[in-house]
């Protein structure tokens, strides 16, 4: 099973069930993804933001770290990485991760039906670096710990709950986290140069307060089978979870982690990969590789975020490189959907739609000063394929 066995109707966000589109199996063809035109056309000049969208996308500043958000009273937080929407009665809800140490933690932006801003809060306070993390089913938000013995915590996106810290999904330098509701998992991202990807499997499913945490088992080669394996003492202690299970898979700086129907895709900074989990064949391979891209530069370097449109495309989010976000089509096509001019020292983090499918949002971590306090979040609106 190659690239384009994952379903078109990829849901927006972590989760297959998030919004509820309907999904449909494509046909297998060739991967890993190659350059190509995108389906969206090329790139116009930077726009008031510096930001260059294709035609009929327009972009605007949502946030910036150090200051108000819109007309609340709210400050936003230093370092905006990892996000994830979610509906909110007729309008959305927005929520990011704050990558300091300490204090860390997350905020959330709320809009209404019409996109403006009707208020921003904390969600999540006194953690370590917080990096990525997704969504649950259940709608709340797993924000991950990217330290030695890091947690994932559960956040309420609608400011109802207090956060609480999940052990049993283990310790290690987490960095994100993908539901799968068929087999009622979550799939953990590791960021190491030797680190591995996990699940975990809940006690019962909608409650992240006990299970067993597992990992993927497979050979060095780039596809193959993989099983899961029970990881003993998900606590780290006194041995760290990713070399208590012989056989582990290593990846090279585990990111970004999307699910869409039968399928895990993640993304290693470390060798600039795209990886893709066949689940329903528990087979793997790449699904992009910028050392295996042929006839001309690899339009995707420094891959990082990663998430999934309702039309299956794929949009990953660039730590360095040329601060991108590439769309990866069902056809293995791969082309940059947007760039930020002007912020070479800075990330982009936190890709993430709206419910409709109609807005993306993101942040440039330390914008045009290079420094946390000068973060930036998104909003793109424009013809995104349905």
């Amino acid at each position: 099973m190659e690239r384009r066995s994952f379903l078109r109707g990829a849901v927006v966000g972590t989760s297959a069930a998030a919004f509820g589109f309907t999904l449909w199996q494509g046909a297998a063809s060739a991967a890993p993804a190659q350059p190509g035109a995108g389906p969206y056309g090329a790139l116009g000049a930077a726009d008031a933001n510096g930001i260059r969208l294709p035609a009929g996308f327009t972009s605007r500043v949502i946030a910036r770290s150090g200051q108000k958000v819109g007309s609340t009273s709210y400050t936003w937080h230093n370092a905006p990485d990892g996000g994830a929407c979610f509906a909110d009665g007729t309008g959305w809800i927005y929520v990011s991760n704050s990558e300091i140490n300490p204090s860390g933690g997350a905020s959330a932006v709320r809009f209404d039906s019409s996109g403006t801003v009707t208020g921003a809060y904390r969600i999540l306070s006194n953690t370590r670096q917080n990096c990525a993390g997704g969504r649950t089913p259940w709608n709340t938000w797993l924000s991950c710990e990217e330290v030695s013995l890091g947690y994932v915590y559960e956040a309420d996106p609608y400011g109802v709950n207090a956060a609480v810290q999940r052990p049993a999904m283990g310790r290690f330098k987490h960095e994100a986290a993908a539901a799968d509701p068929v087999r009622r998992v979550v799939y953990l991202t590791e960021d190491e140069t030797n680190g591995c990807l996990y699940r975990f499997v809940p006690a019962a499913w909608g409650s992240l307060s006990a299970g067993t945490l597992q990992v993927l088992v497979a050979g060095s080669a780039t596809s193959g089978s993989f099983t899961w394996a029970n990881v003993p003492d998900p606590d780290g202690s006194p041995t760290v979870t990713r070399d208590q299970v012989s056989g582990a898979k290593r990846f090279n700086g585990g990111e970004g982690c999307h699910y869409a129907n039968d399928t895990v895709w993640f993304t290693t900074k470390g060798d600039n990969r795209l990886w893709q989990l066949n689940l329903a064949s528990n087979t793997y391979e790449l699904a992009y590789d910028d050392s295996l891209v042929t006839g001309g530069s690899a339009p995707l370097t420094g891959v990082d975020n990663v998430t999934g449109s309702a039309s299956g495309d794929l949009f990953v989010a660039e730590d360095g490189g040329t601060m991108d976000i590439c769309v990866i089509t069902p056809d293995d096509v791969v082309a940059p959907f947007l760039r930020i001019t002007g912020q070479s020292g800075s990330e982009i983090c936190g890709p993430a739609f709206s419910p409709d499918g109609r807005r993306l949002y993101f942040s440039s971590q330390r914008g045009t000063s290079g420094s946390s306090s000068g973060g930036i979040t998104y909003e793109v609106t424009g013809p995104f394929r349905a």
